[in-house]
């Protein structure tokens, strides 16, 4: 839409990308979200019998071995997740793993083809994109953005596993031009 014209009047300088799926091809789910994206009869069963344990259990392994959640941490997202039973409707939003696949083409056409700065910051310890395939084909897809790689113990979630380097990288870009 924003190469189009038609965004009403959103202006996008700029997109600053982190250890997103966005390839459907170098993008491997975690086990529980395989079985709940297919929205099969035991997805209800799952969500229901979801508790701290294995949700947090099940986060920690996108974690970094060194950049853990502290309890708290895990206690203040589990509230989340649980705030008006969203966790009874985590299957439907694992839809966007089939979705993915689904437009694959209009997604990544739609990066391939932008005008406007494009930047990834990325955790190379990350199990759900791992190095170095997700970043390959990053940089092969989409060789007119730039990228910042974080340090080694980095994993699926950069803006929480490293807040300093993260926001440096996000600055070093969106200062480039």
């Amino acid at each position: 839409r924003y190469e189009h014209n038609n965004t009403g009047s959103i202006l996008i300088n700029s997109l600053c990308l982190s250890n997103g799926g966005i390839f459907p091809e170098t993008h491997y789910p975690r086990f529980i979200q395989k079985i709940l994206k297919d929205g099969g009869l035991l997805s209800p069963v799952i969500t229901r019998l979801m508790n701290f344990f294995f949700f947090s259990r099940g986060l920690g392994a996108v974690f970094g071995p060194y950049t853990q959640p502290s309890q708290a941490e895990y206690w203040d997202m589990w509230t989340v997740v649980r705030t008006n039973d969203g966790n009874l409707v985590v299957d439907s939003i694992l839809q966007y793993i089939n979705q993915r696949k689904k437009h694959r083409d209009r997604w990544v056409g739609a990066l391939m083809s932008t005008s406007v700065p494009l930047h990834l910051i990325y955790g190379p310890l990350d199990p759900v994109n791992p190095h170095p395939e997700f970043l390959q084909l990053y940089k092969k897809v989409l060789p007119m953005s730039t990228v910042s790689v974080l340090d080694d113990h980095i994993s699926h979630y950069p803006q929480l596993e490293d807040p300093t380097g993260f926001l440096n990288a996000y600055l070093n870009f969106i200062n480039s031009f």
